[in-house]
């Protein structure tokens, strides 16, 4: 796996978000994906940030091991199930063109619900938030967007926050949910041959900046102004979507 410096600044710089996204502001993952998608072609690149994602999982969960809030978890993981299998389908039949378009076209989506998600949460009414087939479209989306671009984040956020979760609940509900489906998604990845023995050599390089992230988000993210550095984030996701599309 031979990268020039740029690439190398890029992948580091991706870990480090990777970290930071887990412990700190959860939809900073996006713009890790696209800064992978960068340095890699599109295919391989959501193979190679998963273990990524793994090491910053562990990491969030033992951090927040005891404010994870189960019962939203257990209604949404058979859902999630069903879109990673369906997720899983449409991997093994794209190439990489069309998978780029698809994860910048993602991308883009996912931002402009992020960005409208205050305003469905003022019209969605606590009935309609806890009905089933609002929990069976956000778990058939997340496994979708999980599977063939590690992009769930938006999703994931909205269905938590229609839970009416705590700033710690939200992290550490979301840490043990991603924990569990990056894991199931492992065979998947492997079967693709999207994780392999390089793969693997690549992310233990990446976990000293991954811990870098997410040391980052537990002790740095609090002083910060958190809607300028968000707003900031979400440029530079927006422009890294823009690239993948053309």
């Amino acid at each position: 796996m031979h990268l020039d410096t740029l690439q190398i600044v890029l992948a580091v710089a991706a870990a480090v978000v990777v970290g930071f996204s887990k412990t700190g502001v959860p939809g900073a993952g996006i713009f890790a994906v696209a800064l992978m998608a960068m340095v890699f072609p599109a295919k391989q690149s959501v193979g190679i940030i998963l273990p990524l994602l793994i090491t910053g999982d562990i990491v969030a969960v033992v951090y927040y091991r005891r404010t994870v809030v189960w019962k939203h978890l257990i209604v949404l993981i058979p859902w999630v199930l069903a879109g990673i299998v369906l997720g899983f389908f449409v991997m093994e039949r794209i190439e990489d063109r069309p998978l780029s378009i698809l994860l910048g076209v993602l991308i883009l989506a996912l931002l402009l619900l992020h960005l409208l998600k205050d305003r469905l949460e003022q019209k969605l009414n606590f009935q309609l938030t806890q009905s089933s087939w609002f929990q069976a479209s956000m778990g058939i989306l997340a496994g979708f967007a999980t599977m063939v671009g590690n992009v769930a984040g938006a999703i994931t956020s909205i269905y938590f926050l229609s839970k009416g979760l705590q700033k710690n609940a939200f992290i550490g509900t979301g840490a043990w949910f991603f924990l569990a489906v990056n894991l199931i998604k492992v065979p998947f990845n492997a079967y693709l041959g999207m994780i392999d023995a390089d793969v693997l050599l690549f992310a233990a390089w990446m976990v000293p900046a991954i811990l870098l992230g997410t040391w980052f988000g537990v002790k740095v993210v609090p002083r910060l102004s958190q809607s300028y550095f968000q707003a900031s984030i979400l440029v530079l996701t927006a422009l890294g979507a823009i690239r993948l599309l053309i």
